[in-house]
């Protein structure tokens, strides 16, 4: 599995010639390394619905023709902008052609801003991406919670994606405890250095993590990690 990361939350993951891109939020993206017309995938993933997260996936699954896999409200929202969309909900699962999604809890909110009005997009998500007999779980915008330790116990997660960033999500200490809960065999902080107020030290909290027996790897924007 290949695990590329284009700043902030956005991940592309392929595996068995499948690409599939998350919360690609690349146009306004300071951090962004690859612009969304270069995307090229065959699906694309979203854990809620925040501006920052949401980011290009409409156009995106237009010009690739592909689905936008999503919660019940913020899949609708897409189908009524012109994308293909298949709409789930938490702790529903889904075999697609050539992988697997399922939709676990995440604490945090999910909206868009259309036309000046805040819209609900449903609950907000983390997303366990299963290709190949690899699983790779990406937290979205989410606090720690009790039943990341459920998750941890009940699939055998390969490579985990948290926010590190503070303010709006998990800080580095309670990610550090979301890392030990899930049991991934490595972990990517994301969610931060994006904007002023969400500063922190991937690095930093990479040494941690490998301190209690956990591969970490901080990507910058465009850096890739496989296994």
């Amino acid at each position: 599995m290949k695990i590329t990361y284009y700043g902030h939350s956005v991940v592309l993951v392929e595996e068995e010639g499948k690409r599939i891109i998350i919360d690609p939020f690349l146009t306004g993206n300071p951090k962004a390394a690859v612009k969304a017309e270069d995307i090229q995938v065959d699906a694309v993933l979203l854990t809620h619905g925040h501006a920052d997260h949401f980011g290009d996936a409409v156009e995106i699954a237009k010009r690739n023709d592909c689905p936008v896999i999503a919660v019940a409200e913020l899949a609708d929202y897409c189908s009524s902008q012109g994308a293909k969309a298949h709409g789930m909900n938490l702790g529903g699962s889904h075999q697609f052609d050539g992988f697997h999604v399922k939709f676990t809890l995440a604490f945090h909110s999910s909206s868009l801003n259309v036309d000046g009005q805040t819209i609900y997009m449903g609950e907000p998500a983390g997303i366990l991406l299963t290709i190949g007999g690899k699983t790779f779980f990406h937290a979205g915008d989410t606090a720690l919670f009790g039943d990341m330790r459920l998750i941890g116990e009940t699939n055998s997660i390969d490579a985990a994606v948290l926010p590190i960033g503070d303010g709006y999500t998990m800080g580095p200490e309670d990610a550090l405890l979301a890392a030990k809960w899930l049991r991934a065999s490595r972990v990517i902080p994301v969610h931060y250095n994006t904007f002023p107020g969400i500063e922190q030290d991937g690095n930093a909290f990479c040494d941690r993590l490998h301190k209690e027996g956990i591969e970490g790897k901080a990507l910058n924007p465009g850096e890739s990690l496989e296994f």
